[in-house]
């Protein structure tokens, strides 16, 4: 039979990477079609990948704690006996034979690099005559972009980071790396990024061809726009450590992206939810004991929040570039806090098609199997707006932040009992309401403040208007 790659699978909209978790067999080992092999992990969920088909795992061509790009060739299955052929997927790293030469280590980029072989040129700087007359180089990074060529390899997630952050291929040819055969991985140019201000001047430097007497303002320009310096940390005998675990690693550094990508503006709306509040109150008990499962608040506010999008459309939008890309698909995310304290956001396709019977059920569905780890890749998928309730810790309000690539998010905060001015034909009096903040960070670029404050008054007004007599 021929050999079949075992590619890393998309596993949703905007995962563009996974880390392997765990193997669940080794190289040699017998594998069924569709029999779980590995485990991944991404930001959004962990899940297992099966054998495409059947035959011997003749190769596993990435480590456990490698991140690897979606579409990337992880194995190699084959027959028994076989050697294992080069893998073919673009997106894959080579499995040849790492160079004898090591990498220098980041902390000492200040000592000059080892010597490359003779068919090898060896890059002085960016502008270098030899590297930036590739046409297609030269095209498709701009003139400040670092410039590749057929020395050491370099996965497409590392290059595009390197052609952001402007870092060259001689301070990748530098680097020493974690991955598999010593590849430089994400973290690895990450974490040298992070640490570029302490060496860019001693880095510069060392370049043969650079002026010895550069004035230092220039140095200390490039510094400030590669990455400010962090503040100092001041720790004492006492303090403990904590390593952030993989999934909060990733979470972080999808809330500082979204930061980076959407100007957040914050509206806020008080709603009377006192009907909303009576016909739950009356149902609970019969719905427990019908169904088995309790009937919470967040269905309701699903349903208001998917009829209001069907009101303001434009709520329902992602940003490409210049083009606004308006979904006809109501997909409403849940933010499901997990027993770790980490964040698991799935997601109800199709929410405006459902009644609150439906919506409650996958609701209870969703939430239950986020807590228990089962969540596939679909479940995470294709979000076009996202609910978070910030009234279950007992808070007022909050301001979340925009789950890329959405441009809204909705916070619902905790239902309160209040003295309010009730107004009537006869007169305003006095009463005692149930009362609910909700509020809406959304995307500045595409979302302005009538859109907003519109779009959050008429999910207020749904939740007020809620009819104490429906049947579910």
């Amino acid at each position: 039979m021929p050999q079949t790659e075992l590619i890393l699978p998309k596993m949703g909209e905007s995962v563009a990477e996974a880390t392997i978790t765990k193997w669940l067999v080794a190289e040699g080992d017998t594998v069924n079609a569709d029999q779980s092999v590995v485990e991944i992990a991404t930001d959004k969920v962990d899940s297992e990948i099966p054998a495409p088909v059947a035959g011997i795992l003749l190769k596993i061509l990435c480590a456990e704690g490698d991140t690897i790009a979606v579409g990337a060739a992880i194995a190699i299955i084959g027959e028994a006996g076989e050697l294992p052929n080069a893998p073919v997927t673009p997106d894959a790293e080579p499995t040849a034979t790492p160079k004898t030469t090591s990498a220098t280590p980041v902390d000492e980029v200040a000592t000059p690099p080892p010597a490359q072989p003779a068919s090898i040129p060896t890059p002085t700087i960016e502008t270098n005559p030899s590297i930036a007359s590739t046409p297609a180089a030269a095209s498709a990074m701009g003139s400040e972009a670092p410039r590749f060529h057929k020395g050491r390899f370099f996965s497409p997630l590392v290059r595009k980071i390197a052609e952001q952050e402007n870092v060259t291929i001689a301070e990748l040819e530098r680097l020493s790396g974690k991955g598999q055969n010593g590849r430089v991985t994400k973290d690895d140019i990450l974490s040298y990024i992070n640490t570029r201000g302490t060496t860019q001047n001693t880095t510069t430097d060392t370049v043969p061809t650079e002026p010895q007497a550069q004035p230092p303002t220039v140095s200390s320009k490039t510094t400030a726009s590669v990455s400010p310096l962090p503040s100092p940390i001041v720790q004492s005998g006492q303090d403990e450590i904590i390593e952030m675990d993989r999934m909060r690693k990733l979470i972080a550094e999808h809330m500082v992206k979204s930061k980076h990508t959407s100007p957040h503006v914050t509206s806020f709306v008080e709603a009377d939810v006192s009907a909303m509040v009576q016909w739950r109150n009356s149902m609970k008990d019969d719905f427990l004991e019908r169904e088995g499962e309790k009937i919470t608040f967040t269905p309701i506010f699903v349903e208001a929040i998917s009829r209001a999008i069907r009101d303001f459309p434009m709520i329902n939008v992602t940003v490409d570039g210049t083009n606004i890309i308006v979904k006809k698909n109501i997909n409403i995310g849940l933010a499901v806090a997990l027993p770790s304290g980490n964040l698991i956001v799935p997601v109800i396709k199709n929410a405006d098609r459902m009644n609150l019977f439906g919506v409650t059920k996958a609701v209870n569905d969703l939430a239950q199997r986020a807590r228990d780890n089962k969540l596939g890749p679909d479940d995470i998928q294709n979000g076009t707006f996202t609910l978070t309730n910030v009234g279950s810790f007992g808070n007022v309000m909050g301001t979340p932040i925009i789950n890329q690539p959405q441009v809204a998010i909705m916070a619902t905060g905790i239902i309160q009992k209040k003295p309010v001015v009730i107004e009537s034909p006869d007169g305003d009096t006095i009463g005692i309401r149930h009362m609910i903040f909700l509020s809406l960070s959304y995307d500045h670029r595409v979302v302005d403040g009538a859109l907003g404050g519109r779009f959050l008054r008429k999910v207020a007004d749904y939740l007020e208007q809620f009819d104490v007599k429906r049947e579910i």
